[in-house]
C-alpha cells in the first residue's frame, strides 16, 4: 500500500469528509475540483496494493529489437521504467486496489448462479439508449480495453448449474477458467498475469509479439500495411488467435483500428518530411510513440468527458492532461511548471506513488460495459441521412467485417456510428446477442461470464467493495437502487444485500448528473486514470521533443478526436459541425429534396 506525505494528508482527509457528507457532485466547481484532488490523494494512499512478481512471470526483455529502448516503446512493455525494466511488461501480475485477502471463498463463487443473474437482472427487455453519446463511444472503450489488459483461459471449466427449463444447449453451462498465475504464492490468494502490457502503448494496433509486429510493417518509411478496405491485409489475420481477445473483433473496432492505422502512416509522412534522415525503424518507433499519446489524449479529453459529462469531471479530465491552468496557457507560454496539478500530467515527473505500476483486477471489473452495445444497427448515408441497411450485431462480427466494409463507404459507416445511440449502462440492458455469443471456442453467455470473472479474480461484492473504498454501503436493496421495483428484483435473486455482485450494484445505483456509469466505479477511475499517465515514462518525463521530436510533439498537441477524424475523412466535417464532443450524437445530414 502506498504511503502519503503527512503535510498534505489532513487536506485529503478533509476532502474525503466533505465528499461523504455532501458529495463531490453536489458542490460548485471551485469546491468540487479540490475535493476530487484530495480524494485522488486518499486513493493513492489507501487503494494501491502490489501483488509482486513470481519466479516464473519474468518475460525475456525485448533487447533483440533494433533501436534504443530509452527512446522507444518495446513490444513486450519492458524498460518503460529503466530502473525496474520488467514493471508493467507482458506476464506481469495484475495489481489490486483492495487487499488481496478480501478474495471470496471458492465455494461461494457460483452463488447465486451467474446464469440466474444474467437471465433475471441483466437480460435486455427493451433497448435503453444513452442519448448523450454515440456508438463510437461504445466502440472506443472496447478499442482501449484491448490495449490495456487481457487474461488467458484454460480448458478447465466452471460448471454452472441451470434450471431444468433453461434453453441453454449445454447443462451444466461450462465457463472456462482464467489462466492461473504460472508462479503463484501458495500461501496467498490467487493472482493472475496479463497477456498484454500494462502500459498505454497502443498494443491493440502494434501487437505484443515480434511476429505480429513484423507482419504489420511495410518495411518502408516506418509505415504499416493497409489494404484497400483500410485494414491490415488478410495474411495478418492468419496470425491471430480467434479464441482469444481478437475473437471479439467487430465492425466498430474495425473502424477505429483503420482510423489509427491511417494515423500512424500520416504521422510517418510528417516525421519523414521534418527529418529526412530518419530510418524506417526510427520512423516506426517515433510514430508509435506519437500515435499512442494521441490515443491517450483522446481518451482523457474527449471520451471520458463524454461518458461522465458532469461539469466538474469534464474540467477535471482536461486538467489531467492540461492542468488547471488549461490548454490556452500551455499554448501561449509552454510548460512553465513541473507540477501536474497546474499544467497536467504529460511532461511532469514520473511517479508510481510507492507501489510498482500495474493495472488492477478492480480496474478490469469496473470496465465491464457491454450494455453500451445495441443488438441492431441502422446504417445511413452521409449525403442525405437516408437508411440504407439494417444489421444485427452477429452480422457485424469478425467473420463479416470485410464484407460490411466492402458494401458501404467508410465515411458512411463512421457517420452512422456517430448518429446512433449506444445502450445505457444499466440493469436489463445487456445485449441479447452477447448473451448467446457464438465464437470459435464455443457458445457464451457473456453476461454470466462477466459476473463469474469478477468473482473468480478476487474482486469483492458490491457492498464490501464500497467499504474498501471508504464509501458507505447501502443497508437495503431500496437504498442501493432508489427504486422499489428494482429493489424487489434484486432481493429475489440475492436475498441479502451483502451478496449483490459488484457489476450488478454498479449498474443499479443512481448515477450523478451527466454520468453514464456509477459514482462507485468513478472512484477507481479517479485513481487509475491518472496512474496510467503518471507512471508511464513516455507520458511524463520523456514526453518531450528529444524523444518525440518537435514535429511529433506538435502533432500530439494539435490532435483530438475531431482532428483525427477529419484528417482521414474530411467529408465528415458537416456532421461534426456544432458538435462539442465527437463522442456525442452528430448532426444529421439534411434530406435531399424530392421532386
Amino acid at each position: 500500500m502506498a504511503e502519503g506525505k503527512p503535510g498534505l494528508d489532513w487536506l485529503a482527509s478533509l476532502a474525503e469528509w466533505v465528499d461523504r457528507r455532501i458529495g463531490w457532485s453536489r458542490l460548485p466547481l471551485p469546491l468540487a475540483v479540490p475535493v476530487l484532488i484530495g480524494l485522488r490523494r486518499q486513493l493513492r494512499k489507501h487503494n494501491l496494493y502490489d501483488t509482486g512478481r513470481g519466479p516464473a512471470d519474468r518475460p525475456t526483455a525485448d533487447q533483440s529489437d533494433p533501436g534504443e529502448h530509452q527512446l522507444r516503446r518495446t513490444l513486450d512493455g519492458t524498460f518503460n521504467d529503466l530502473d525496474e525494466p520488467l514493471m508493467g511488461s507482458v506476464g506481469s501480475r495484475f495489481g489490486r486496489n483492495v487487499p488481496r485477502d478480501c478474495t471470496e471463498p471458492a465455494d461461494e463463487l457460483l452463488s447465486p448462479s451467474p446464469r440466474q443473474v444474467s437471465s433475471q437482472l441483466l437480460a435486455r427487455r427493451e433497448f435503453q439508449p444513452a442519448t448523450t453519446l454515440n456508438l463510437l463511444a461504445a466502440a472506443w472503450i472496447q478499442f482501449e480495453v484491448h490495449d490495456w489488459f487481457s487474461h488467458g483461459h484454460v480448458d478447465d471449466t466452471w460448471d454452472v448449474t441451470l434450471d431444468p427449463d433453461d434453453d441453454w444447449p449445454q447443462h451444466p453451462m461450462k465457463i472456462r477458467k482464467t489462466t492461473p498465475d504460472p508462479s503463484p504464492d501458495p500461501a496467498g490468494p490467487p493472482t493472475y498475469v496479463t497477456d498484454d502490457t500494462h502500459w498505454w502503448d497502443a498494443s491493440q494496433l502494434y501487437g505484443s509479439t515480434r511476429d505480429f509486429a513484423n507482419r504489420m510493417r511495410s518495411g518502408q518509411h516506418g509505415k504499416l500495411r493497409l489494404d484497400e478496405l483500410g485494414l491490415p491485409p488478410p495474411d495478418v489475420d492468419a496470425s491471430i488467435d480467434l479464441a482469444g481477445t481478437a475473437g471479439n473483433f467487430w465492425l466498430g473496432l474495425a473502424l477505429l483500428h483503420s482510423l489509427f492505422l491511417r494515423e500512424h502512416n500520416a504521422i510517418c509522412d510528417r516525421l519523414a518530411a521534418a527529418h529526412p534522415d530518419m530510418t524506417d525503424q526510427q520512423l516506426y518507433d517515433t510514430a508509435r510513440l506519437v500515435n499512442a499519446a494521441v490515443i491517450a489524449k483522446i481518451h482523457t479529453i474527449d471520451w471520458t468527458p463524454a461518458i461522465i459529462a458532469h461539469p466538474t469531471t469534464v474540467f477535471a479530465m482536461r486538467a489531467n492532461w492540461f492542468g488547471i491552468l488549461g490548454e490556452r496557457f500551455e499554448r501561449r507560454f509552454g510548460r512553465r511548471s513541473g507540477n501536474d496539478v497546474l499544467q497536467g500530467i504529460p511532461g511532469s515527473s514520473t511517479d508510481h506513488h510507492c507501489v510498482p505500476y500495474s493495472l488492477t483486477e478492480d480496474f478490469v471489473a469496473v470496465y465491464r460495459m457491454h450494455p453500451l452495445i445495441p443488438d441492431d444497427f441502422t446504417f445511413r448515408t452521409l449525403r442525405d441521412d437516408q437508411p440504407v441497411a439494417t444489421w444485427a450485431l452477429p452480422d457485424l462480427m469478425i467473420e463479416r467485417v470485410r464484407q460490411r466494409l466492402s458494401e458501404l463507404p467508410m465515411d458512411d459507416l463512421f457517420y452512422s456510428f456517430g448518429r446512433a445511440y449506444p445502450g445505457a449502462i444499466a440493469l436489463h440492458n445487456y445485449p441479447a446477442s452477447l448473451r448467446r455469443l457464438q465464437r470459435v471456442d464455443g457458445l457464451l453467455d457473456l453476461a454470466a461470464v462477466d459476473i463469474l470473472r469478477t468473482r473468480e479474480r478476487g474482486v469483492p461484492r458490491y457492498n464490501e467493495f464500497r467499504r474498501l473504498f471508504r464509501l458507505r454501503p447501502p443497508a437495503t436493496f431500496e437504498e442501493l437502487t432508489g427504486d422499489q421495483a428494482l429493489a424487489e428484483e434484486l432481493r429475489q435473486v440475492y436475498g441479502d444485500v451483502e451478496r449483490v455482485d459488484l457489476m450488478v450494484g454498479l449498474y443499479a445505483e443512481p448515477k450523478p448528473t451527466g454520468f453514464g456509469f456509477s459514482d462507485t466505479a468513478f472512484r477507481v477511475f479517479i485513481l487509475m486514470a491518472s496512474r496510467r499517465l503518471k507512471s508511464d515514462r513516455f507520458l511524463t518525463r520523456d514526453f518531450r521533443s528529444e524523444v518525440y521530436t518537435e514535429a511529433g510533439m506538435a502533432w500530439v498537441g494539435a490532435a483530438d478526436m475531431r482532428t483525427v477524424l477529419l484528417r482521414h475523412f474530411p467529408t465528415l466535417k458537416s456532421a461534426l459541425r456544432g458538435v462539442a464532443n465527437p463522442f456525442a450524437p452528430w448532426t444529421a445530414a439534411p434530406a435531399v429534396p424530392t421532386e
